[in-house]
């Protein structure tokens, strides 16, 4: 049963709408939390400085969960975790399955084309090596220009991005509605007219609720990936 969760959790809508709200990331109210008496707290260090409300929960003797996915496989292993932790391991087991089987691993007859995936607009951030958004990209037929970068996420300049064309950009910009995504404000960035994703109108919106959110709902956005990338 769920108690509680952060402010930014919205899926699924009918079970998270009555829920108490706790607060965002770094502004979560561990003590309302403790409050609710929770058995188990599951959470991340996506977030930088998110380490102090870990501990905070574990210095009050909660049972915490710590998921922080850097691949896809990390998060498969995640979802058995969870599963694992409140006593549902073989739905565990199903559920990824289910996700494999469901994002198949695309081989293109020609080069992959390169993928520009903006975290974020400005300055552009781009998922790097340590990134499940580099392996969806891979699934999906396509290339991350960045992919050799040892990190999280980039931030690059327009130098470094003129470098490795992108020949499609997907906008999945984190904290941002997918209403508000607008392909101009890509298209329009001085000197970039000559990019190939830009001279194509190769601009994608992919809410980040699909590609940024390491859990069942990745699977939206390889297909999301694919359909750019087969367009």
């Amino acid at each position: 049963m769920i108690v509680g969760i952060d402010t930014d959790s919205d899926f699924p809508p009918d079970v998270v709408a009555p829920l108490p709200k706790l607060g965002r990331d770094l502004d979560l109210d561990v003590e309302a939390a403790l409050a609710l008496n929770p058995d188990l707290v599951l959470t991340s260090l996506t977030v930088p400085g998110h380490e102090r409300i870990v501990e905070a929960f574990q210095k009050a003797g909660v049972r915490t969960l710590v998921c922080d996915p850097v691949s896809l496989e990390d998060v498969f292993a995640d979802i058995q975790n969870i599963a694992n932790a409140v006593g549902v391991a073989d739905r565990g087991t199903a559920l990824t399955e289910k996700m494999r089987s469901q994002m198949p691993v695309v081989t293109p007859k020609a080069e992959r084309p390169r993928v520009l995936l903006e975290w974020w607009p400005k300055p552009v951030i781009a998922p790097a090596r340590q990134s499940w958004a580099t392996d969806l990209i891979h699934r999906a037929g396509g290339r991350n220009p960045w992919a050799d970068e040892d990190a999280k996420s980039v931030t690059l300049t327009d130098e470094q991005i003129f470098a490795q064309p992108p020949d499609c950009v997907v906008m999945s910009w984190c904290g941002v509605k997918a209403e508000n995504y607008r392909p101009e404000i890509v298209s329009r960035r001085e000197a970039w007219s000559e990019i190939p994703a830009v001279s194509n109108q190769r601009i994608i919106p992919v809410t980040e609720a699909y590609l940024g959110r390491p859990g069942p709902r990745l699977v939206e956005g390889y297909r999301a990936l694919r359909a750019a990338l087969e367009t």
